[in-house]
């Protein structure tokens, strides 16, 4: 059954962002953010106890120190530097479910260190040896290093389908520095033609492949609630028997 994920706990301090409580009622797995490219000790907290309280499962959502730039600009850092980055955001995390009765379900590297670890194994290593220390599964695009150094492992993988990022013709995706809206009977049309024929359009029109167990839908756009709607709707199972408000 494919899942339905989304990026929470993206607010800091006294600013809000995102839809993250009526999210909760549709989607099912979070991915939460640890402090680095957003969130705050306060947020995490309040994040992790809204998620389990819905029964969502709970994974980490690792950034690049970056809170200017939203974690959305490329660094130059080593695997040790990336292996440490990752191990202290998700010790935190952890934190905060054995608090709240939860326990990790994930590992997905957010923004640019999402495109970073997909484009080089060393750095996926890294993560991966955290994955491997809490033995949960990783998040990741198909087709990329996140996928073969988890196979190359052992370690379990989910495989994403985006619906409000474009692709490029080479399967990887677009990271811009700034969301756009997303009409939702378009993502939700992506998700029927990837389910229906095991491809989708990129940017420039290109057919591409894509293999996927969840569809994630961003949390920071005004609309975003009215999208991951349209695409539980399509996927069905657990989403669509969430409340939608």
């Amino acid at each position: 059954m494919v899942s339905l994920n989304s990026d929470l706990g993206e607010s800091l301090g006294l600013h809000s962002f995102g839809n993250d409580e009526r999210l909760l009622r549709i989607i099912d797995v979070a991915n939460v953010a640890c402090g680095f490219h957003a969130g705050d000790p306060e947020t995490l907290r309040t994040t992790v106890e809204a998620a389990v309280h819905a029964g969502v499962a709970v994974g980490a959502h690792p950034g690049l120190p970056d809170l200017v730039g939203f974690g959305r600009r490329a660094m130059q850092l080593s695997a040790a530097e990336v292996g440490s980055l990752v191990l202290y955001q998700v010790g935190a995390l952890v934190a905060f479910l054995a608090r709240s009765g939860g326990r990790l379900s994930h590992i997905k590297p957010h923004g640019a260190l999402y495109g970073m670890v997909g484009r080089d194994p060393e750095l996926m290593h890294a993560v991966a040896d955290v994955a491997e220390l809490y033995e949960v599964p990783l998040y990741g695009l198909a087709g990329t290093a996140h996928e073969a150094v988890a196979a190359e492992r052992g370690i379990p993988f989910v495989a994403e389908l985006y619906v409000d990022l474009d692709y490029n013709a080479d399967g990887t995706l677009r990271i811009e520095r700034k969301p756009h809206l997303t009409d939702p009977a378009a993502a939700a049309e992506r998700v029927r033609e990837a389910l229906a024929g095991g491809s989708i359009a990129a940017w420039d029109g290109t057919r591409i492949a894509v293999s996927f167990d969840s569809v994630c839908v961003h949390s920071d756009t005004a609309n975003s609630v009215d999208v991951a709607a349209a695409v539980a709707a399509v996927i069905g199972g657990a989403s669509t028997a969430k409340e939608h408000p």
